[in-house]
C-alpha cells in the first residue's frame, strides 16, 4: 500500500473517531491542531489504526510518533 492510500485511510478514521468530518490531515498535523485529540481519542485512534489496516502496533512505535508523517511511516513500514 502506498503512502498516499495509507493517508486517505487515516482522514477516514480520524473523522470517524472525533466525529469530524472537516477534519483534514497531512503528514504534518500534530495532536495540538484538533481540539478534540486528548489521551482517550489517542487510544481509540490506535485502536481503529490497527482494526482497519490489520496491523499491531507497538508503545515503541506509538511513543515515538510526533506527528501524522511519522505514523503514515510506521504504518507503512508495517505492512
Amino acid at each position: 500500500m502506498e503512502k498516499k492510500e495509507i493517508i486517505e485511510k487515516l482522514q477516514e478514521i480520524f473523522r470517524d473517531v472525533f466525529d469530524n468530518e472537516e477534519i483534514e490531515i497531512s503528514n504534518n498535523t500534530v495532536a495540538e491542531d484538533i481540539d478534540e485529540w486528548d489521551s482517550l481519542a489517542h487510544v481509540q485512534l490506535i485502536k481503529e489504526i490497527e482494526v482497519v489496516f490489520d496491523i499491531k502496533l507497538t508503545s515503541k512505535e506509538i511513543l515515538s510518533w510526533d506527528n501524522v508523517g511519522e505514523m503514515v511511516d510506521a504504518i507503512h513500514a508495517t505492512l
